[in-house]
C-alpha cells in the first residue's frame, strides 16, 4: 500500500472526503516528525512507538576499496510495533 492508497482508505473508513483525509494524514506525519526532531517518543498504545535512536561514530570499511573510513555519529528514526498490532497480524 502506498501513500495515495492509504489516504483513500482513511477517507473510506472515516467517511470524510479525500482532501480531509489528506489533511489528517499530513497533520499526523507533521506532529510525529516534530516530536522526533525534539527527540521525543510518540507512543500509540496498542499500535506502536516512534522514537529516535542515536548511533555512535564508528570505523567502517569501504567495500569497494577495502580502505577504513570513519562513519559519523547519527540519529535514526525507529518504530517498534505494539503488542496489539503484533497480535492482529498473526
Amino acid at each position: 500500500m502506498n501513500k495515495t492508497e492509504l489516504i483513500q482508505r482513511i477517507a473510506d473508513e472515516t467517511g470524510e472526503s479525500r482532501n480531509d483525509a489528506q489533511k489528517f494524514f499530513d497533520a499526523f506525519t507533521d506532529v510525529v516528525t516534530d516530536a522526533l526532531k525534539r527527540e521525543d517518543a510518540v507512543q500509540i498504545t496498542g499500535f506502536g512507538k516512534f522514537y529516535v535512536q542515536k548511533r555512535e561514530a564508528r570505523e567502517g570499511i569501504n567495500p569497494q576499496t577495502k580502505q577504513k573510513i570513519n562513519i559519523a555519529a547519527s540519529k535514526v528514526p525507529k518504530f517498534t510495533a505494539g503488542n496489539a498490532l503484533k497480535d492482529d497480524i498473526k
